[in-house]
């Protein structure tokens, strides 16, 4: 049976600006205190420290936060906030305080502010409730058993929390949620065709225009990058779906997102080997979240046009697969040597930036799970980004710490190229051997974008996944990078 498209988890959220007594509580009550952190030696004289019981001395000295049981079934916890948290810090002390509770199976949490500042109030405020959604988001589970679902309704804050902006918050938790549950489907439920299913259904909803190229326009296209990814796929069900996103009367030129949709990676005739193959039906993670930044942007009411562009595809194995040296020639006429068929990410994204710069976009925002060589140089906490605008380096940065998805830039210098220098064809694919591919890969892909699109390449193997979670986020995937489109493109908006 295919899986429904999520919906939000229902959640109301009411704001207060007076602040109760504890008492005043109902018995069972779930509370949530923001607390100035330069004031935390000095919490236990509260004068409702005494009816938590709270004991300063019963905690580690650098306990944060501080989970505690009150009378009548209270149970509290205590977040020592330090002034404007990156957004980093507030979506991490957001799941930290929410956990316990909502382990608990609390149905409604009310959240007291006593900081002494109103922005940091509401950055705190938009943290939990980003934190909130995506705690009570459930992921697709293929079985007669149904998973667990969270019980809470309702967030209640009380204090000043004038500015908050829950509106950003429900729009990109919508779309997060949307991009780890596509990802976390099986291979199986989530062939290039289902997928475009799903794709379809979800724009006929939004009001979304639709346009798909499928294998045979491809051909007509002479899309070489792209279709030797798919030559041994028993199925012609490969394609370039593009979405379009417009607000009447919207004539601008189009910013961009595009998404690298590898439903399943084998790795090709350079076929995987043991464990490298388990997960690679989440190689597509980059079009979900493309698709889950357009819905958020939508949401959003965004004022810009938006071209959204998903490169559906599976690598598979099989006699009429491309071999290695193989040269190919891409939609743009660059010819390509191939050196590694597991570097499919790059041959499929060439051709649908080379699609997306045919529309004449403002700038682009492409998301792909690409290279391991990211994740040797980040861990597994930040994604990596390459931009052919050196200027937009530190608001890259910026926009990362801002939003809680932080993104690290690393150089788009021209001599790299030397290393790809081929003796039969325009380019290699990739490097034989060497460290940097992450770099190299870039460099190819920059070849299929004008030089008047603003560009930034996100690859983000080094987030997909992360052990435990990452921020905000309770579960191993991320679906990262939801945030991070929505403040790239309202900060390119405002130029």
């Amino acid at each position: 049976m295919k899986p429904e498209l999520p919906l939000l988890p229902d959640l109301k959220l009411d704001v207060d600006h007076r602040i109760p007594a504890m008492w005043d509580f109902d018995t069972g009550v779930s509370l949530i205190l923001l607390v100035p952190d330069a004031k935390r030696s000095a919490l236990d004289k509260a004068p409702w420290a005494d009816y938590l019981k709270l004991r300063l001395a019963d905690f580690p000295k650098d306990a944060n936060p501080i989970h505690l049981s009150g009378p009548r079934g209270t149970r509290a916890g205590i977040g020592f906030i330090k002034p404007e948290p990156s957004g980093f810090a507030a979506l991490s002390q957001a799941r930290a305080l929410l956990s316990p509770l909502m382990a608990e199976r609390s149905r409604k949490i009310n959240v007291i502010s006593l900081l002494d500042r109103v922005t940091t109030a509401c950055i705190m405020a938009e943290a939990l409730v980003s934190a909130a959604y995506a705690a009570a988001f459930t992921l697709p589970k293929i079985s007669g058993e149904a998973g667990p679902e969270s019980v809470l309704k309702a967030l209640n804050f009380f204090g000043e929390f004038e500015g908050a902006d829950f509106r950003y918050a429900k729009a990109t938790a919508e779309g997060n949620n949307l991009a780890r549950w596509l990802t976390h489907l099986p291979g199986n439920y989530l062939t290039p065709a289902l997928y475009r299913e799903y794709a379809q259904a979800l724009a006929k909803r939004e009001g979304w225009e639709v346009e798909f190229y499928d294998r045979d326009q491809l051909e007509r296209m002479a899309a070489g990058a792209f279709l030797s990814v798919v030559a041994a796929s028993p199925n012609r069900d490969a394609g370039i779906l593009q979405l379009r996103y417009r607000l009447k009367g919207g004539e601008d030129r189009p910013l961009a997102l595009v998404g690298k949709g590898i439903c399943f990676d084998t790795g090709g005739s350079n076929l995987k080997v043991g464990g490298s193959m388990l997960g690679m039906h989440g190689d597509m993670q980059g079009s979900a979240v493309a698709l889950g930044t357009l819905l958020a942007l939508t949401r959003l009411s965004f004022s810009q046009p938006v071209d959204c562009w998903l490169a559906l595809a599976e690598n598979h194995i099989g006699s009429r697969g491309v071999k290695c040296n193989d040269v190919v020639t891409a939609m743009n006429g660059t010819t390509i040597e191939l050196i590694n068929t597991d570097a499919e990410g790059r041959m499929v994204l060439a051709d649908t930036l080379t699609l997306a710069c045919q529309k004449k976009p403002r700038a682009i925002l492409d998301y792909a799970t690409l290279t391991g060589a990211v994740v040797s140089a980040l861990g597994q906490r930040v994604a990596g980004a390459l931009t052919n605008r050196r200027h937009w380096l530190e608001p890259i940065i910026q926009t990362g710490e801002h939003c809680g998805e932080r993104v690290w830039p690393f150089p788009y210098e021209d001599d790299y190229d030397e290393d790809l220098k081929s003796e039969v064809a325009d380019t290699l694919q990739c490097r034989v051997t060497g460290a940097g591919d992450h770099i190299y890969a870039a460099r190819l892909l920059g070849r299929f974008v004008d030089d008047d699109v603003g560009w930034v390449h996100v690859d983000m193997a080094s987030t997909g996944t992360h052990k435990g979670g990452l921020a905000h986020i309770p579960t191993d995937l991320q679906g990262f990078g939801v945030r991070f489109g929505v403040e790239w493109f309202r900060r390119i908006a405002a130029e």
